[in-house]
C-alpha cells in the first residue's frame, strides 16, 4: 500500500512532517511542491477566533483539496 507523508526540504535534507510508515526499508520518491503563500488573516478582517471555527468547518474538505490533481485549479 503507498502512504504519502508530508515534509520540507531544508538545509539540503528532507524532514518529515508526519511519522513515516513502520518499514524497515522503503523506496521513496520525493515531490518538491511549490511553496504556499502566506496569508495574513488579520488584514482581511479574520480574528484567531473565526480562523479556529472556520478551519475546523473546513477540515472535511482538506483531503480532497489536497489530493495533487486539484493543483490545476490553484492559479484559477
Amino acid at each position: 500500500m503507498l502512504k504519502s507523508i508530508q515534509g520540507v526540504f531544508r538545509d539540503g535534507k528532507v524532514e518529515l512532517l508526519e511519522p513515516a510508515p513502520q518499514t524497515i526499508e522503503s523506496r521513496v520518491v520525493i515531490t518538491f511542491l511549490p511553496n504556499r503563500p502566506v496569508i495574513d488573516l488579520r488584514e482581511k478582517g479574520i480574528d484567531e477566533r473565526q480562523a479556529t471555527d472556520l478551519s475546523a468547518r473546513l477540515r472535511p474538505f482538506a483531503e480532497d483539496w489536497d489530493r495533487p490533481d486539484m493543483d490545476v485549479y490553484d492559479d484559477l
